[in-house]
């Protein structure tokens, strides 16, 4: 045991190295992992233009036509053209001076207005308003009225009820409002007419027998009191006061019959105007 070197150890050790099993093949190096690449878009294929078609290629172009030349206008010589002559003196002072002394013209009345003022007149008079009737006809004799209205105002004042009668009467009530009425109240202003009543086929006061009254022939009006712009109201049968008697009196000789409180003992609450023809003077009352 003691011969034994360090060289004997030496080799023993190799030999045990020599001896270790050796792996069966070389480790290779791993595949590098696949990464997926992004789709390559295929392009569309490139449309190729086709062979143009033996017909039209036989056709020959159409060669165009050039526009046909018009013959120019000869050039005439122009005539000189006369110079103004010269303004008189004192000309803008004569025109001014006959101007002033010349009358402006007058405007001529519009069509549309007047015919606006005519709508829903009567009589032919736009201050009448109201609209035509039919003819009013009756089994009584004496009755009717031949071309009969509804008056509904008179210059602008409306009535308490329309009144039916012929456009002469109307016509006289209008006078009467302006020139009886309207000056016997001065200053107070009638704002509506209390109308009592108007056509109605009867005699003469209701009274059987009697002549038929003017109010059947469409001839009469009876008015029974005034309203005035303050609201206050006068009637004949309360208020019969100066005033109210004289706007009667004014009646008389516009219209054929006037009558009132004291001429019969019929007309204590209003007021009579009639149209009729008499004889003579009116008869007032």
């Amino acid at each position: 045991m003691r011969a034994i070197g360090p060289l004997t150890l030496l080799c023993m050790a190799l030999a045990g190295m020599a001896l270790a099993e050796a792996p069966i093949t070389s480790p290779h190096p791993l595949p590098r992992p696949i990464i997926a690449q992004p789709e390559t878009p295929v392009a569309a294929p490139i449309l190729r233009p086709r062979h143009r078609p033996t017909i039209l290629a036989a056709v020959p172009p159409i060669a165009s036509e050039p526009a046909p030349q018009q013959a120019l206008p000869e050039i005439t010589a122009v005539a000189p053209l006369p110079r103004p002559q010269p303004r008189p003196k004192g000309l803008q002072v004569q025109v001014e001076q006959v101007a002033m002394a010349q009358p402006e013209p007058e405007a001529a009345p519009s069509r549309t207005s007047k015919k606006e003022s005519r709508k829903g007149s009567v009589c032919g008079d736009p201050a009448i308003r109201g609209q035509d009737l039919p003819p009013v006809t009756s089994r009584t004799k004496g009755c009717g009225i031949t071309e009969p209205v509804r008056v509904t105002a008179i210059d602008g004042i409306p009535f308490s009820q329309p009144a039916t009668i012929d456009c002469d009467t109307a016509i006289a009530l209008k006078r009467w409002m302006r020139e009886g009425m309207a000056p016997a109240f001065g200053n107070r202003e009638v704002v509506q007419l209390h109308i009592f009543g108007s056509y109605m086929c009867r005699s003469r006061n209701n009274v059987r027998g009697a002549k038929i009254s003017e109010h059947g022939r469409g001839k009469a009006v009876d008015i029974a009191g005034f309203i005035f712009s303050d609201g206050k109201e006068w009637t004949v049968a309360r208020d019969y006061n100066k005033q109210i008697r004289r706007a009667q009196k004014a009646a008389c000789g516009i219209f054929g019959t006037t009558l009132g409180p004291g001429s019969d003992g019929y007309h204590e609450d209003h007021l009579h105007f009639d149209t009729a023809e008499r004889r003579g003077s009116a008869y007032c009352r």
